[in-house]
């Protein structure tokens, strides 16, 4: 490692963001270095990164201490600290080598360590956006309280903030903004008969004909759940509206949000549907590096098309905008409930159309409470998974 490399910690190394990030690292080995890698439980996985990468740190969260485990990544080559639990995520916060974190650890499990990451004052890249559904006000609270610079790593909240002027501290201004808008794909079922959605397969929910992505996010895509996560998150993230907040079809996915300002302007970022184009501005920000991403060449397009979202194919979008008007521990309750229901449905356990019933029973049973604190979220995290459990035995013994 270069002396003057900056130490990146990459939770979630083993995701397809935590690949693209080492990729880019590995692009720029004068510029940065994967001091700190971290998996759940995928450890041969984890342990051919380390011999790639050679880090400083490796964890596993997802495991408990295991000498078998500590010899091979020994028996590999590995010579840095093998730590194992979900707070060794936080320590790794904590680690003086560690100067940027890329937050990857998808659904409510990466929420801890964002937190502690952006109380320690790191630069935050943060690809979870669970930490800000969940957490919005304590995770702002705890990146302005500790001067922490937070970089939205989403495809379209990176381009949203492309799009704006730095205000005060480098933070994003929209005083003269009228709205944004968040582009979404429309996923793989986007012209498919809105009556043959309930026969779809978890391959073909997974199968999402512009990114490459995991199962669980390509799954929120079909159901366009990752989009009204989107929004919930781009209210904290720019402190917006919800009603400022518009959701727009590009099937193209080459336009990937836009800024609207009050004096008509528009303004779009634009790239190829690569992942290293946001990690690579979120790492060198507020200067500019190689993505080894290709040039966008537009007149290979020919059209970009934009339409309006169908809220009976997508209904799961209208339940975010719901929870996020409800406040509180609504948004949590959302989350929860569709981990669970995502989770069912890739099992072959659910239908996809029960996916969003499952999510609108939590919601139904469970009063949304004040966030006071991180303890009371994951209470409601908890009360929401037993809830959403109970609907989906209900939905798979009406199936039977």
């Amino acid at each position: 490692m270069p002396s003057t490399a900056i130490g990146v910690a990459v939770l979630g190394a083993t995701g397809s963001i935590g690949a693209s990030t080492l990729d880019l690292i590995a692009r720029h080995p004068e510029r940065y270095a994967a001091v700190a890698l971290s998996a759940h439980r995928s450890v041969d996985a984890l342990i051919a990164l380390c011999m790639r990468h050679q880090p400083r740190h490796a964890v596993l969260s997802g495991v408990a201490e295991d000498a078998h485990v500590r010899k091979r990544f020994a028996e590999s080559g590995f010579r840095g600290e093998l730590r194992f639990g979900p707070q060794a995520l936080e320590e790794l916060a904590r680690c003086e080598d560690v100067a940027t974190v890329m937050c990857a650890i998808v659904g409510a499990a990466g929420l801890a360590s964002t937190l502690a990451a952006a109380r320690q004052g790191k630069r935050v890249l943060l690809a979870n956006k669970e930490a800000l559904v969940m957490a919005g006000p304590l995770l702002m609270h705890a990146v302005r309280a500790a001067g922490t610079v937070l970089l939205p790593i989403d495809s379209e909240h990176n381009a949203v903030f492309q799009c704006l002027p730095p205000g005060e501290a480098g933070t994003p201004s929209l005083r003269a903004v009228r709205r944004v808008l968040l582009t979404a794909s429309g996923g793989p079922f986007r012209t498919l008969p809105v009556d043959r959605l309930e026969q779809v397969t978890p391959d073909e929910a997974c199968a999402h004909p512009n990114w490459v992505m995991g199962r669980k996010i390509s799954v929120d895509s079909a159901t366009m759940m990752n989009k009204g996560l989107e929004v919930i998150e781009a209210r904290w993230l720019f402190d917006i509206r919800a009603e400022r907040i518009e959701v727009v079809i590009h099937p193209q996915s080459v336009v990937h949000s836009l800024v609207e300002y009050i004096d008509g302007s528009v303004l779009a970022q634009l790239s190829n549907p690569d992942m290293r184009v946001p990690i690579a501005h979120a790492l060198a920000y507020p200067e500019r590096i190689e993505s080894g991403v290709a040039p966008l060449d537009l007149q290979r397009f020919g059209q970009l098309s934009f339409e309006p979202p169908d809220t009976r194919r997508f209904p799961c979008l209208q339940l975010a905008y719901g929870a996020l008007d409800a406040g509180g521990t609504a948004p949590t309750l959302l989350n929860a409930a569709n981990e669970l229901a995502v989770e069912a449905f890739l099992a072959g356990r659910l239908r996809f159309t029960a996916i969003s019933a499952v999510i609108e029973e939590v919601l139904g049973q469970i009063p949304a409470e004040a966030i006071t604190d991180l303890e009371a979220l994951i209470a409601a995290d908890a009360h929401a998974r037993r809830v959403a459990r109970a609907a989906i035995a209900r939905s798979e013994a009406r199936a039977a």
